[in-house]
């Protein structure tokens, strides 16, 4: 008997000011760069941690672990430059931000931690980096890493922690919160 798969992240929710902030400025500062698909307000976040593909069977225990999580502090957050990752061939355009006193690396260190000692997670060789993908370029397209202007500099408290689903869809992937963890 097959168990149905899901693909699943767990990631810090953004401020509606915030995801409204970048949403129209990725609007004027990209334009119509050919092969970029802007990620729409509604789905932005900061990814923590990206568990993939798991089977459905496993996500209660997942959510439990998420909201089983030793109480954390507020990250304060700056939204920093655009940047194009990575920046030889890009796949996405992001914008990063500014770990005021680096509070969310620790959370996604927490998580990490906890996700990968149960075995639903593999941390990545490359250190973490704070930021929103904005938009991603298509299969097959190569854009050229040009400057951008970056966005207004925004300071703002992320608050909540969410085990996400991801449903890929044409488009764009589709998210939905599971579980979620306040933060403060």
């Amino acid at each position: 008997m097959s168990d149905e798969r899901v693909r699943l992240f767990v990631g810090l929710e953004l401020p509606h000011d915030v995801r409204e902030a970048l949403g129209d400025w990725r609007r004027r500062a990209v334009g119509n760069v050919r092969g970029l698909r802007l990620v729409a307000p509604e789905s932005l976040h900061v990814t923590l941690c990206f568990l993939g593909w798991r089977y459905a069977s496993e996500l209660e225990a997942i959510a439990a672990a998420c909201e089983a999580m030793p109480s954390q502090p507020l990250a304060r957050l700056l939204v920093a430059d655009a940047v194009w990752l990575p920046p030889r061939r890009p796949g996405v355009l992001a914008v990063k931000l500014d770990d005021v006193h680096g509070t969310l690396g620790d959370i996604q260190r927490a998580f990490s931690e906890a996700l990968e000692s149960a075995g639903w997670y593999t941390p990545e060789k490359r250190p973490f980096l704070a930021h929103v993908t904005v938009g991603r370029v298509a299969r097959g397209v190569r854009v050229r890493a040009v400057p951008l202007p970056a966005p207004r500099r925004h300071e703002f408290d992320g608050s909540t922690v969410a085990l996400f689903r991801s449903r890929p869809m044409a488009g764009g992937s589709r998210y939905e919160a599971l579980a979620t963890v306040a933060l403060g």
